[in-house]
C-alpha cells in the first residue's frame, strides 16, 4: 500500500532536491544555483497557505527518514469562465519526480492521482502538463492527450 500525503512547508528542501533530479534527468544536468533557495522559499510560502493554489503530494521514502521518495506538484489558476469552463479553473501539473532508488513502485502515479483528485474536488475543467518520454505512458493512462495551442510566448531570462 502506498501512502500519499499533502506536502507541508517542511518538505520544501526535499521537493527542491527532487526538482533538481528531475532537471538532471530531463536536461542531462541541473546546475546548483540561486534557483534552489528561491524555489524553497516559494514552496514554503505556498504550502503554508492551503488556498495558495500550489497543491503538492508526496510519498515519504520507505528507507530514509526525512527524505521523500516521490512528488507531484501543480498550480491552480482562475481565468474568466467560458462555456466549457464554467468556473474558470485551470490546473497545471509539473515537478513529478521519483528518487532514482524508489522508481518503478507506483509512487509517481499515486502522487499524480492524488493531485488530479485535488483538482477534481475543485471542479477544474482543464489540466495541462508537459510530458517527458519517460512519463508519457503514465499520463496517457491517466487520461491526458495532446491539444492544440494557437500561440505561445516564452522569454528566457539571463544573468
Amino acid at each position: 500500500m502506498i501512502t500519499v500525503r499533502p506536502a507541508v512547508p517542511g518538505d520544501a528542501p526535499e521537493l527542491v532536491r527532487l526538482r533538481g533530479l528531475m532537471f538532471a534527468a530531463m536536461h542531462g544536468g541541473a546546475r546548483p544555483g540561486p534557483w534552489e533557495s528561491v524555489a524553497e522559499e516559494v514552496l514554503r510560502e505556498r504550502l503554508a497557505d492551503p488556498a495558495g493554489g500550489m497543491p503538492a503530494f508526496v510519498v515519504d521514502h520507505p528507507e530514509h527518514a526525512g527524505r521523500l521518495a516521490s512528488c507531484a506538484i501543480g498550480t491552480l489558476e482562475r481565468r474568466l469562465p467560458a462555456p466549457g469552463h464554467p468556473d474558470g479553473l485551470f490546473g497545471f501539473v509539473f515537478n513529478i519526480c521519483t528518487d532514482p532508488d524508489s522508481r518503478r513502485r507506483g509512487y509517481a502515479r499515486a502522487c499524480t492521482e492524488a493531485l488530479l483528485a485535488w483538482f477534481d474536488a475543485r471542479r477544474v475543467t482543464r489540466i495541462d502538463l508537459h510530458a517527458t518520454e519517460g512519463g508519457e505512458a503514465m499520463y496517457r493512462g491517466l487520461g491526458f492527450h495532446e491539444h492544440a495551442v494557437a500561440l505561445s510566448r516564452q522569454r528566457t531570462l539571463t544573468g
